[in-house]
């Protein structure tokens, strides 16, 4: 009896043992799950068909190059880009001086910001970019003058655009162009506002004077445009409600 009882308890430690040693095992988890990244870093670079396809207000990373400077101020830029398939308009993105003083017709650069819009003119903001080396590129103008007043014209947002043949319209009490949107006058650094008559529509190109400012050969010769001129036009497709190019060259024929 003594022996069945000696046996019965050796049994009982046993388990019992085996039972605290599992107790006392941690227990098995899976490995935490690592975070999603953010969208900012989980993106690669876009196609241009990708960034056109993109909604407003999402993360777009994109390479293209610089056509044109339009503006510094206070470590922000405002930068004119294109690839071979379209182009982009970089508003107020993060900049020193130096780098933006790098940055010359051609030079490749990789972007990160958000896709936006405003009044129609679709852009990239909240934006910062590294300058890349490798290849250049600088897009010869489209020639929109068959797509002005037609819907395709939207689609070459921000490129290059050539305007050929068009006829100077009257502004207003027979002006050529108005100093600023709202012809304010002259104040020595105005943006010209013309108007040109082309294919039986009147549309509204502009002289921004931080692409070319006063004194520059273009500013000078809108100053000097008479009703009635035929001019061919060269500039960037700018869009505010509507198709408002930003102009950088101007022949009177």
């Amino acid at each position: 009896m003594k022996k069945v009882l000696a046996l019965f308890l050796a049994l009982a430690m046993i388990f019992a043992l085996a039972a605290c040693g599992k107790a006392a095992a941690p227990a098995a988890t899976e490995a935490p799950a690592a975070e999603a990244p953010a969208a900012e870093e989980a993106s690669g670079v876009m196609s241009y068909a990708d960034y056109v396809a993109a909604d407003l207000d999402s993360y777009v990373t994109i390479e293209a190059y610089v056509q044109a400077k339009q503006s510094w101020w206070d470590n922000k830029a405002t930068i004119y880009l294109a690839d071979a398939d379209g182009a982009y308009l970089l508003y107020d993105a993060n900049c020193s001086e130096e780098d933006y003083a790098r940055l010359v017709p051609g030079q490749k650069l990789g972007v990160q910001g958000y896709k936006s819009e405003w009044s129609g003119e679709v852009e990239i903001v909240d934006a910062s970019f590294e300058i890349l080396a490798g290849d250049s590129y600088v897009a010869a103008p489209l020639d929109i003058t068959a797509m002005l007043g037609t819907d395709e014209l939207a689609s070459h947002m921000n490129q290059a655009i050539s305007v050929s043949d068009a006829v100077v319209a009257d502004k207003g009490d027979g002006a050529a162009f108005f100093y600023n949107w709202d012809n304010s006058g002259e104040d020595g650094n105005s943006d010209l506002y013309f108007d040109i008559e082309v294919n039986g529509g009147v549309y509204t190109f502009v002289v921004r004077r931080y692409l070319t400012a006063p004194g520059s050969e273009v500013y000078e010769a809108v100053k000097n445009l008479k009703v009635g001129d035929k001019v061919d036009i060269e500039g960037f497709l700018y869009w505010y409600e509507g198709p408002q190019p930003h102009i950088t060259a101007i022949v009177v024929k």
